[in-house]
């Protein structure tokens, strides 16, 4: 019999081994049943790196099963129990103490809840816990946190079917939160009743929700928060209409009201047509919307992003106490360079002349809440990350492969940004690249692109040059920053590695067809 302890080798190896040697690491998986959705994640955790190896999502609408006394009809109880039978058979194969299963508002709420639990229990054959809203808050916050990295204090919102939790935070911690008894299966019940959708409804559901808020609005503001996240649900279905429209932007205001008006447009729920708009959440889209508009407008949010996870990643995440996973964006940044084989050496080569060149530039670039430096040094530490598929295109399919990774500690738009900040970061680059953003974010990746693709220049040879370090960099026309663009860089360095001479050289006729001007002053 062969050793089983014997390491296997290429020489070795057989298909007998492929299909026994044991997999490393521990499987996770959190169940939520939600007023709207059931939900079952399952993860494989390995030395500290979470891997989501299975979501499934089905459409419950719990919440809808309730009459005026909070009683939960047979109905919408006989769909939750076949919804868990199917999730029963998927945890069979994790260990128990691996398995945690919570209950949301709908059941806080519904006066036989202990009917639907006994039964469900029974299927599942594990334990069933009902939390509170607070508790829910708490979680949602977790997993917001450990899956998006935040900055400072930061506004969190999940609007479900029965519940909206509001909480402001500081990096893993919840300073305020609380949990309001408004939904968007809830609100559709009461203010769009027969699916009938006009001005009036919409002002009714809004006004309902700011009576709510108003009463805790003070509390939260108080905090003064830098971002505010959207974990999920309507937040999430109006970025994905926004990105359908070719609109890579934070969530506004006036986007909101456009919505509300093509809603209101669309007279009853079974004509509401927006394209972007997922089938599964037509139903209860316009009763979110109208509680996101009184949240943005009774808090004062200007813009919001999308947040990385919300309730279940956070059950994960509690599970996952002992784990070291304080630094998100490390760990996603680590975890890309050992599964893409990148070269270590020349990412943190590019990336350390790269972060030199933006200090120098940083206090020119227009605010925004996107967070340039992380995603300039997030872009230079994976902008090979295409080429172990091969040389010639390795940007194009590096941005591929980053806008559709799970980059952990990122929102939404963040991504897209390191995504064509990689896509275009040798190369042409295209007359329409980074057209689809708003122009103060267009503005800035511009400027990032520019010094990422010379960082890459300046590294070409893969030598890592500790001269290249004493460049200095840019000197910078106030008046056209955007365009016009100076490099100071050494004449006789510059003698002794004619590639990056010629590389430059081009480099600067790319920016020229850009309408970007890069000027080389060899001093």
């Amino acid at each position: 019999m062969q050793d089983q302890t014997a390491p296997i080798t290429s020489v070795n190896l057989t298909h007998k081994d492929l299909t026994t040697l044991k997999p490393k690491g521990e499987y996770y998986a959190a169940v939520d049943l939600g007023s709207n959705s059931f939900h079952l994640v399952v993860v494989h955790v390995i030395d500290g790196n979470v891997q989501v190896v299975s979501r499934v999502k089905q459409k419950v609408r719990l919440a809808a099963g309730l009459d005026a006394s909070n009683y939960l009809d047979e109905l919408a109880m006989e769909r939750g129990w076949q919804c868990l039978a199917t999730f029963a058979d998927r945890l069979k194969t994790i260990p128990a103490e691996n398995i945690k299963i919570v209950a949301t508002a709908t059941l806080r709420l519904a006066t036989n809840a202990h009917d639907f639990v006994v039964k469900a229990e029974s299927i599942l054959s594990k334990k069933l816990l009902i939390i509170s809203g607070e508790e829910e808050a708490a979680e949602i916050y977790r997993g917001v946190a450990y899956t998006s990295t935040t900055s400072g204090n930061t506004l969190v919102i999940d609007i479900g079917g029965a519940s909206t939790e509001v909480i402001v935070g500081r990096d893993m911690q919840p300073l305020h939160l609380h949990s309001f008894n408004m939904g968007c299966v809830t609100y559709m019940q009461h203010y769009f009743v027969d699916g009938i959708i006009n001005q009036q409804h919409f002002a009714n559901a809004i006004a309902a929700a700011k009576e709510q808020i108003d009463t805790h609005a003070h509390a939260f503001k108080c905090f003064d928060w830098q971002q505010a996240l959207g974990a999920s649900g309507t937040p999430q279905a109006i970025t994905d209409i926004l990105m359908h429209k070719g609109i890579r932007d934070e969530i506004k205001l006036n986007y909101l009201y456009t919505l509300r008006e093509q809603c209101i447009a669309a007279a009853h729920i079974d004509h509401l047509a927006i394209d972007g708009l997922a089938e599964s959440r037509r139903i209860i889209f316009p009763s979110g919307l109208a509680i996101l508009i009184a949240l943005f407008e009774s808090l004062a949010i200007n813009t919001m992003n999308i947040a990385g996870g919300a309730l279940r990643e956070g059950i994960i995440y509690g599970m996952l106490d002992n784990q070291p996973l304080s630094d998100r964006r490390a760990q996603t940044i680590y975890s890309c360079i050992l599964k893409f084989h990148i070269d270590e050496e020349q990412a943190v080569a590019v990336t350390y002349t790269a972060m030199h060149m933006f200090n120098q530039i940083s206090d020119k670039l227009k605010v925004s809440s996107f967070d340039g430096k992380n995603m300039l040094y997030t872009a230079a530490m994976l902008h090979e990350i295409g080429l172990h598929i091969e040389f010639k295109n390795q940007h194009l399919h590096g941005g591929y492969i980053l806008k559709h990774s799970d980059l952990a500690g990122y929102t939404k738009l963040q991504k897209q940004c390191i995504a064509d900040l990689v896509s275009y970061h040798r190369g042409d680059i295209p007359r329409d690249a980074l057209n689809d953003y708003p122009a103060e974010v267009k503005e800035n990746l511009m400027q990032l692109l520019k010094i990422l693709r010379i960082a890459v220049v300046l590294n070409i040879k893969r030598t890592q040059d500790k001269h290249i370090a004493q460049i200095a960099y840019v000197n910078i026309n106030d008046e056209a920053f955007e365009q016009f663009w100076q490099l100071d860089i050494n004449q006789d360095w510059l003698n002794e590695n004619k590639l990056v001479a010629t590389e430059l050289a081009n480099e600067t006729w790319i920016l020229h067809k850009a309408k970007q001007t890069l000027k080389l002053n060899k001093v």
